[in-house]
């Protein structure tokens, strides 16, 4: 439990320092973000009780000093309220509400499929070392030293374009005939069908570090003696391979929080080119029309999911392994 909670501060005290971060560096950029505001406006004929409206309600009124506004910025945050866009008028809360489910959908099952499907087959292969099976690594390989957004392309341009398997924009049909939002099966086969080629771009991008790491964790592993008794003593082979596995999954389950960063990132790049409606792409079109609070709300809810899940993976670490209990 004192593990749990040492490191429980940490992240507390780096989600601090994310949020102090969060409001400095866009007020550090050249420019200002109220100037932004105006020429999107394209008129001049405000008047100064409207110019000082506008920028208390976007946190930028210039009367204030940086530390009042500073503390007005965490006394928002401490009632939820990430502030207003600048492009669409609407609070950032209800942007992130609409986009943030697409990405989590993207992003959770590519990032389940790729890790499950990488630990087992690691799994295998460590186990049947020197077997047809590694002939699996250079493939994989491949595919995570290609850049997300040439491996994108080239999922968009064959499987979608040119082989017509999936669809490669957007994130459910449109146009004509729109379907009906909601449960119906309509329109979650549209969603899926939808996601199926960015998933499979994260998915194929990561997947070959869970192979590759449970691969060699195995090969180690099986040849430790606790392993080598447990065969000596006629447990059935499977047994023997999970007695292995569960030790060996420990540095995959430390990998997996760090990748959660990696994988975030790649999101973005790729919901960019599939136009698909998650806050990648949210934060895209908020770069291009210098929507600043939609980029802080953004940010800050892609670092407190990097955070939330290091937090996860250490407290799953000090469950599996005794030795990080006896830490604390």
């Amino acid at each position: 439990m004192n593990t749990i909670l040492r490191r429980l501060g940490f992240y507390l005290i780096a989600a601090y320092a994310a949020v102090t971060l969060n409001f400095f560096l866009p007020r550090m950029l050249p420019g200002n973000a109220l100037q932004s505001i105006l020429q999107s406006l394209r008129t001049t004929t405000l008047t100064h009780a409207q110019l000082a409206a506008m920028s208390a309600q976007y946190g930028l009124d210039s009367n204030q000093s940086l530390l009042a506004q500073y503390l007005g910025y965490l006394g928002k945050l401490a009632h939820g309220n990430l502030g207003t866009s600048t492009l669409q008028s609407v609070p950032v809360t209800s942007i992130l509400g609409n986009d943030l489910p697409w990405t989590i959908g993207l992003i959770g099952s590519a990032t389940i499929v790729a890790f499950v499907l990488g630990t087992l087959l690691g799994i295998v292969v460590g186990w049947r070392r020197s077997g047809l099976l590694d002939a699996l690594l250079p493939v994989m390989t491949f595919f995570q030293a290609v850049p997300y957004f040439i491996l994108a392309l080239l999922l968009l341009l064959t499987g979608g374009f040119y082989w017509k398997l999936f669809p490669y924009n957007g994130g459910y049909t449109t146009g004509r005939d729109p379907l009906t939002e909601g449960w119906n099966w309509p329109f979650i086969n549209s969603v899926v069908s939808h996601g199926v080629l960015p998933a499979a771009t994260v998915a194929l991008a990561s997947i070959a570090g869970w192979i590759i790491g449970m691969r060699n964790m195995m090969v180690t592993t099986m040849d430790e003696d606790y392993v080598l008794v447990a065969a000596a003593k006629g447990l059935p082979q499977w047994r023997v391979v999970a007695v292995a596995a569960r030790n060996a999954i420990l540095p995959s389950i430390s990998n997996f929080a760090l990748s959660i960063s990696l994988v975030v990132t790649g999101s973005i790049v790729t919901e960019i080119v599939f136009s698909y409606p998650g806050v990648g792409y949210a934060i895209y079109q908020a770069i291009l029309n210098a929507d600043y609070p939609v980029m802080q709300g953004i940010l800050l809810v892609v670092t407190f999911t990097v955070l939330g899940a290091n937090l996860l993976a250490d407290i799953a670490y000090v469950i599996l392994d005794p030795r990080a209990r006896r830490e604390g």
